[in-house]
């Protein structure tokens, strides 16, 4: 097992896999806005070298207003405005992780390439409806990958924000894996408290060298335009 390929491979022959791809798929075909665009569906997967795997970061649906998704939980392209939730992790970063500078970007596919897989729950949605890929076969897809990725690599990562995303922490063997929880960064959760002071990215740095990994480098590069290629 040496690649993404080795791991979904199986996965995709699952009738939750099936049921949930195909709903999205004849969702499109009705004409209905889907996110993020098919070519983005599984950019999670496609950013992220399995080689170089060391943390998952959990989200729940894919952002549902247009431009915004792109495969990657929390991350939107560059030159679109930055989602609170994401302004909320950035404002983690600068009290947890030193020189850490907020970007003027969203764009997170700089953690992805150094390893960060940035797995939605739910990989669909209708646009301007939040949730209404739930439940068609999405979570239990996610949850294969997730128990998949525990059973067979050591020493991974795992961050899970707000009960969805701990929901899958059942899946997750804590004797092999680092597993840090908190609350959502959504304003209305992070704000009743519970998200910020957890140090989640320095933890996953002590946690990664101390297993002899190289630590991510959570810096972002900042552009003066959306023009430039990450």
């Amino acid at each position: 097992m040496n690649n993404w390929k080795d791991i979904i491979g199986p996965l995709k022959k699952t009738d939750a896999f099936i049921n949930a791809y195909n709903y999205q798929k004849q969702q499109r075909l009705k004409g209905i806005n889907v996110f993020p665009p098919q070519k983005d569906l599984f950019n999670a997967f496609s950013y992220t070298p399995f080689q170089k795997l060391k943390v998952v970061i959990i989200g729940q649906d894919p952002y549902h207003e247009k431009g915004q998704a792109m495969g990657l939980c929390f991350s939107v392209p560059v030159g679109i405005a930055i989602p609170p939730s994401l302004r909320n992790i950035y404002r983690e970063l600068c009290d947890d992780i030193p020189g850490f500078e907020v970007p003027n970007h969203g764009n997170l596919i700089p953690w992805a390439r150094q390893g960060v897989l940035l797995l939605n729950s739910v990989l669909s949605v209708d646009e301007n409806l939040a949730g209404s890929h739930r439940g068609v076969g999405w979570e239990e897809f996610t949850d294969d990958v997730i128990k998949t990725l525990s059973d067979k690599c050591e020493n991974l990562v795992f961050i899970l924000w707000g009960g969805y995303a701990q929901r899958k922490g059942s899946r997750i063997d804590t004797s092999k894996h680092l597993v840090l929880t908190g609350a959502h960064p959504s304003p209305l959760s992070a704000n009743r408290g519970g998200f910020f002071g957890n140090h989640y990215f320095s933890k996953t740095n002590s946690y990664l060298t101390s297993k002899g990994i190289s630590p991510i480098d959570w810096r972002l590069p900042v552009f003066l335009d959306g023009t430039e290629e990450l």
